[in-house]
């Protein structure tokens, strides 16, 4: 978190006060739904938030996929976002392993202003998502660290050419560069990390919001 100080030395709105501030908002429903994810469910900060779902709502308005693939539901937060940014007759599917969490959130994608764009699934997306029959334009990982290169690996080939993967964690606050590491998920996105850089097949960029976004592009 970074904050400025004015010259009477005072602390000042924070950098992020600054950002949120000065962007769309967020919305009622979505702000409902970030302070419920909050009350009620562990590890609330692995919901995207309002700075990183207006951008994945910009996203996919910018990129206008048809058929969009979430890995990682969780509280259904990201899933609004970029089911708000679809255009008509475009869907969302999207995956999430923990049939805990259907209790949560499917209520949450179902009574959105968006549900008829958003197709959500209870299960391991690995074994899902081929049997689906579909190509997909734009695919959000944001499922299981320790699996990102199999996504990976599973979600490439279904994507059209110039298509885009977006893949949320991936600077994992900045566990990627530190020596002497051996939990499975810092692994599992540094050894993604370490894939993509070398894939030619592609085009990527890491962007350094909240905890590291990489932007992939499939050469067409």
């Amino acid at each position: 978190m970074y904050s400025c100080k004015g010259r009477s030395g005072q602390e000042a709105m924070t950098i992020d006060d600054y950002i949120l501030s000065h962007i769309d908002p967020e919305g009622s429903y979505l702000e409902a739904l970030y302070r419920d994810t909050h009350l009620k469910l562990l590890y609330p900060r692995m919901a995207s938030g309002h700075l990183q779902g207006r951008m994945l709502k910009m996203f996919v308005q910018m990129i206008r996929p048809r058929q969009v693939l979430e890995i990682g539901t969780y509280s259904g937060y990201s899933a609004l976002c970029m089911a708000e940014g679809l255009s008509e007759g475009a869907m969302l599917h999207t995956f999430e392993i923990n049939d805990e969490q259907e209790e949560f959130t499917r209520p949450w994608l179902e009574g959105s202003p968006w549900a008829d764009r958003i197709r959500f699934y209870i299960g391991d997306a690995l074994k899902l998502v081929p049997g689906l029959g579909l190509t997909f334009d734009l695919a959000f990982i944001d499922g299981d660290k320790r699996k990102y290169v199999d996504y990976y690996k599973m979600v490439l080939p279904l994507l059209r050419p110039g298509g885009y993967i977006l893949v949320d964690n991936t600077l994992w606050d900045g566990h990627v560069v530190e020596e002497g590491v051996h939990d499975a998920q810092t692994l599992g996105i540094m050894a993604f990390n370490d894939l993509i850089a070398a894939d030619q097949r592609v085009e990527k960029v890491i962007l350094p919001l909240r905890d590291g976004l990489t932007l992939i592009r499939k050469k067409e």
